[in-house]
């Protein structure tokens, strides 16, 4: 998952078979063990690791592109395993979200791949996604989680769809997640109700969990300047309470912590935090050369306030400049 922009490719993946089946997944998110107590950690900033830490080319941000050889695969899943390490050794629960953030049509148009090569691309995620559950299965839940991103840049709405639209568009990433057995889909870095509206239908019409995360500027607001909690009451109201609970991802602690809304009804359906390293704006990470990471311990003692407020909060991780360390680091000042 990520926010960036950077950089474009034109690589194709090989079209493979594809198969349709009818979705088998419950809508019934009571289900999902995040929601059953406990803390539950998920990884850091994939594409910025990958990226800044790692060496790798990811064009458009786009971390599924990696699938296409076995050195990509192995980066992906040393990626995965140093947090699932962490989580284990805490004995804490843990959310894995695949890489498919920019595995929707738009970014697969960018990037070269027909229909069907990115319908397989998103199952050879859920497939590494599914292994690295069963080979740290143990004693703490481990959830898979299909990953879908905004249809635009994560910084700024552009163009807003209307919700029927945004149904149509992110339909198809979300039925290829459903049909693969993950235990739910969640749409990150998302700016505006609309699209939150459509994905919460696209997953509601597949028969599986979903929850939504919205990104805010520092203001605390989305970024078309719809507060936090309007936007999570108008896509409830629309949706009849569809996701299974909230997120706010990519914006550090400090642009929205002071800005929950103190005991406001809505304040309860946020139900995770993926907070970025840095306490730089959308616009100078964007126009930054570096990749600022923050201090990781100070991030963890925001991460502990956060929770110590808002205690049912279950899933923790981070986004972009976030990694391992600063996982680490907020599960030892949250555990």
């Amino acid at each position: 998952m990520g926010c960036l922009d950077l950089g474009a490719g034109t690589e194709q993946l090989a079209p493979q078979a594809t198969k349709t089946s009818e979705t088998i997944m419950s809508t019934d998110a009571t289900t999902l063990p995040q929601l059953q107590g406990g803390l539950f950690l998920t990884d850091g900033g994939l594409e910025t690791s990958l990226i800044f830490q790692e060496g790798w080319e990811l064009p458009h941000f786009a971390a599924f592109h990696l699938l296409q050889d076995e050195a990509g695969v192995a980066a992906l899943r040393a990626y995965y395993e140093a947090y699932l390490k962490i989580a284990q050794a805490n004995g804490l629960g843990f959310v894995l979200e695949s890489p498919t953030w920019r595995a929707s049509a738009d970014w697969g148009d960018k990037l070269g791949y027909s229909r069907e090569a990115l319908a397989e691309a998103n199952r050879r995620s859920n497939v590494l996604m599914l292994e690295l559950r069963d080979r740290y299965a143990g004693a703490a839940p481990l959830v898979v989680s299909g990953n879908i991103g905004p249809r635009g840049d994560g910084y700024d709405p552009g163009t807003v769809m209307s919700a029927d639209e945004a149904q149509d568009y992110h339909a198809a990433q979300v039925g290829v997640h459903a049909e693969a057995g993950v235990d739910m889909v969640a749409a990150f870095t998302m700016t505006n109700a609309n699209e939150a509206v459509g994905v919460t239908r696209a997953a509601q019409a597949a028969r599986v969990p979903v929850a939504i995360s919205f990104t805010v500027e520092t203001d605390g607001r989305l970024p078309t300047g719809q507060g936090l909690g309007e936007a999570i009451a108008e896509v409830d109201e629309l949706t009849r309470t569809g996701p299974a609970y909230y997120m706010i991802n990519c914006a550090h602690p400090s642009h929205f912590a002071g800005r929950l809304g103190g005991k406001a009804p809505w304040i309860s359906r946020i139900g995770g935090i993926r907070a970025n390293a840095s306490r730089r704006s959308h616009a100078e990470l964007n126009e930054a050369p570096d990749l600022d990471d923050g201090n990781p311990v100070a991030l963890g003692g925001e991460y502990r306030a956060m929770l110590k407020q808002y205690p049912h909060i279950a899933v923790i991780g981070g986004c972009c400049g976030t990694d391992h360390r600063h996982i680490a680091q907020i599960c030892l000042a949250c555990k």
